[in-house]
């Protein structure tokens, strides 16, 4: 039987938004994506048309133009209250003047892309796999970019990847066996030049499977057409990693989205950036990792916010991604529980980050805690040859309040 009020409570978790502060555009230009990208909201102007700017905001369109573009979605746009300028949404999207801001720690390369680039537009920075920039273009710009220095073509650097010498590399690295397209955003190309890049990395023997790391499915799931998701399933085994940082986000248009990738088999995980005032909270995040899972959707990384230029307001302590972790695991489905990371400066990779669950360990046993706090002891078996760090004895102040 069905169980109805579980049902509308499902339907208000994930609310339709359309047309908003469009209200005179037809059904058809609304689910056009292409309608969607030419009317974005990209000026002071078209901000102060609809809401009601804090100087903060104001002062940031004005000043910090030369950093990032401006640039939302009107999907996107319409889950921005008029007047609340701390608005989770908000704050991702429209610009502070936080972000003219120096910070001592600010870098403008945080993960050492750069210095991992063999050709123009390709990192290799881990020893399997590749990160291929395939644009520098996205449907939305996130004020946090960790690749704003040569995203969406203000930035101080310009992106020129070289493909032909970027597949040229591939065919030679046999080592390479992971690809993941990233730029930039790979699904604003069209379905034909989308279609070709799959292709010629497929034709590669060694390389396993292809990754997408996109917003797309979120700043404007009307891309995410059945012919898109059709080409896509070509190229199986094909990963696609969604950014979602807030369970608003999660609207019907883009459930069905992320349904109909899923549909055509393709895995969906998602990435989320910590944020502050957007997730730092374990409510926030539980709400979101349940609403994901809804979607067919794994989370995957929390990441904690990279050291980029003009995000010192944005970022939040490591102590509260940890404390965000310890309210998940074990409180919830290890399936909601995503990995918490920090992306080493300087381009030392991802490092997890992780509640303090062991206790102690030596040659005789490992001492760990639960999600409760409570102790238990496993013995440690037929590691006689290993060396162990020296560790404290375990008391009660080793256990989380």
């Amino acid at each position: 039987m069905v169980n109805l009020t579980e049902d509308r409570a499902q339907e208000k978790a994930f609310l339709s938004h359309a047309p908003g502060y469009w209200p005179n555009v037809s059904p058809e230009l609304w689910n056009d994506w292409k309608w969607q990208l030419k009317n974005r909201v990209t000026s002071l102007a078209q901000l102060e048309e609809h809401l009601e700017l804090a100087d903060e905001e104001r002062g940031g369109v004005l000043l910090s133009g030369d950093k990032l573009a401006l640039a939302i979605t009107p999907h996107f746009f319409n889950l921005i209250p008029r007047a609340d300028a701390e608005d989770p949404i908000r704050r991702q999207v429209i610009p502070r003047i936080e972000e003219t801001w120096s910070s001592p720690y600010d870098m403008i390369d945080p993960c050492g892309e750069d210095s991992h680039m063999p050709v123009p537009g390709l990192v290799h920075r881990y020893p399997d796999r590749v990160l291929f920039l395939v644009t520098d273009r996205c449907a939305s710009y996130c004020r946090y970019c960790t690749r704003s220095r040569v995203v969406s073509g203000v930035g101080e650097q310009e992106l020129h990847t070289e493909f032909e010498a970027v597949y040229r590399y591939l065919e030679t690295h046999t080592e390479v066996r992971d690809v993941l397209l990233s730029g930039g955003d790979a699904l604003l190309f069209s379905d034909n030049k989308l279609d070709q890049i799959l292709a010629r990395l497929r034709a590669i023997p060694h390389i396993e499977f292809v990754r997408i790391g996109t917003r797309v499915p979120i700043f404007l799931p009307q891309r995410i057409t059945p012919e898109l998701c059709a080409m896509l399933a070509k190229y199986h085994p094909l990963w696609v990693s969604v950014h979602v940082n807030h369970p608003r986000e999660l609207t019907i248009e883009v459930k069905e989205a992320l349904e109909r990738l899923a549909d055509h088999g393709i895995p969906l995980g998602n990435q989320s950036v910590l944020l502050r005032g957007v997730n730092d909270d374990i409510e926030t995040m539980k709400t979101l990792v349940h609403k994901l899972l809804i979607c067919r959707v794994r989370p995957y990384y929390v990441y904690q916010c990279d050291l980029i230029n003009g995000s010192s307001h944005l970022r939040t302590s490591v102590a509260k991604g940890i404390e965000i972790i310890e309210g998940l695991r074990g409180h919830t489905t290890g399936y909601a529980v995503p990995q918490f990371v920090i992306d080493a400066p300087g381009g030392g990779g991802k490092v997890p980050i992780n509640p303090g669950y062991i206790l102690y360990h030596d040659n005789e046993k490992i001492v760990i805690r639960n999600y409760e706090g409570k102790i238990f002891e496993y013995p440690e078996i037929g590691n006689e040859n290993v060396q162990f760090a020296p560790q404290r004895e375990y008391h009660d102040e080793y256990l989380y309040s």
